[in-house]
């Protein structure tokens, strides 16, 4: 890849990286596994950046990026990755103001399973269509239909449990 090339990709994964990670954040729970993520889809997208023909380059990260998380979850056994000493990641302000919901989202969310879970962000954060999250997902509109109405049934089930969870958290 050339050096404008290059540079154009460095622009916008830097502009971008913030809101990635937000949404990998939904998905995988976790924070160090979101930044995981994000570092993986980029990964994958930068090897492919000089021949993408994707009008949105972000969705095409998106896709990469929901894809590798449902093969995450599909492996039986994960690889453990060693602690550094000291992070080189930059840390990056949350613009919410609605801490109190965030939290308590944050916390159902966990009480999902993975397959709910990316569905739910699919759907109501990324706000797609069934069909566009059957494609993503790689199965059928009927399975997305019953796995996010089972995920709303379980966060409608498990939301005053997550505030319970939040009153006996110091």
């Amino acid at each position: 890849m050339d050096g404008d090339a290059t540079a154009v990709f460095t622009e916008f994964a830097t502009a971008r990286t913030p809101a990635l990670i937000r949404v990998a954040y939904l998905l995988t729970g976790d924070q160090h596994a979101a930044e995981d993520l994000v570092q993986s889809a980029l990964a994958k997208t930068y090897a492919r950046w000089g021949s993408l023909r994707h009008r949105d380059p972000e969705g095409y990260v998106r896709t990469v990026m929901y894809r590798e998380q449902v093969s995450w979850w599909r492996r039986l056994g994960r690889i453990r990755e060693s602690v550094m000493p000291t992070p080189a990641d930059v840390t990056v302000p949350d613009p919410s103001t609605h801490t109190d919901l965030r939290v308590t989202m944050r916390a159902a969310l966990r009480l999902l399973s993975p397959a709910q879970r990316t569905v739910v962000v699919l759907r109501y954060y990324e706000d797609l269509t069934e069909t566009q999250v059957a494609d993503i997902l790689g199965c059928s509109v009927g399975t997305v239909r019953s796995r996010t109405s089972r995920a709303v049934s379980r966060l409608r089930e498990v939301l005053p449990a997550a505030e319970l969870v939040l009153e006996t958290t110091p």
